[in-house]
């Protein structure tokens, strides 16, 4: 009898395979740009996807501060955050978090956390992720592969 066996393949850490990747920005919607990131992070374009395991690649993203925001996001979107204490909710624009020091590497990294998952897996994968404003990456040893990011669904 000829049939196809089909078997699912369940990858741990010590099979899976990493590569090393490189993400231009310039000029790509904040949100947009992320989602793809966080994909790529977890893993879920590779066919051997499992979702207990850091399976994903690890992510450079250059050109951060070159990031667009469509309508009048810069100044209308909040972000916020409590410190713990009464009274102490505090909210910051995407435009007020670009004018502080790593502020390109800040809002990309807090918007690429939303859309990973919320324990310890969410908090593995966002070491995999290096964000520069610039052009120019300190990871040049690993050899890292361009992609465009608009092939990407």
């Amino acid at each position: 009898m000829n049939t196809l066996s089909f078997k699912t393949i369940s990858v741990n850490k010590e099979t899976v395979q990493k590569e090393w990747v490189v993400v231009d920005a310039t000029d790509q919607v904040l949100g947009r740009l992320c989602t793809k990131v966080a994909k790529l992070l977890r893993g879920k374009y590779k066919p051997t996807f499992t979702p207990n395991v850091d399976c994903g690649d690890n992510v450079i993203i250059i050109n951060a501060s070159k990031v667009k925001l469509t309508g009048n996001k810069w100044n209308d979107r909040v972000y916020l955050s409590y410190t713990g204490y009464p009274g102490g909710q505090r909210e910051i624009t995407p435009a007020a978090i670009m004018a502080k020091p790593n502020g390109a590497d800040r809002l990309v990294r807090r918007v690429v956390k939303g859309m990973l998952p919320k324990n310890r897996l969410g908090a593995q994968l966002l070491t995999n992720l290096y964000v520069y404003a610039g052009s120019e990456h300190k990871q040049e040893a690993q050899t890292p592969k361009t992609i465009d990011i608009n092939q990407y669904k």
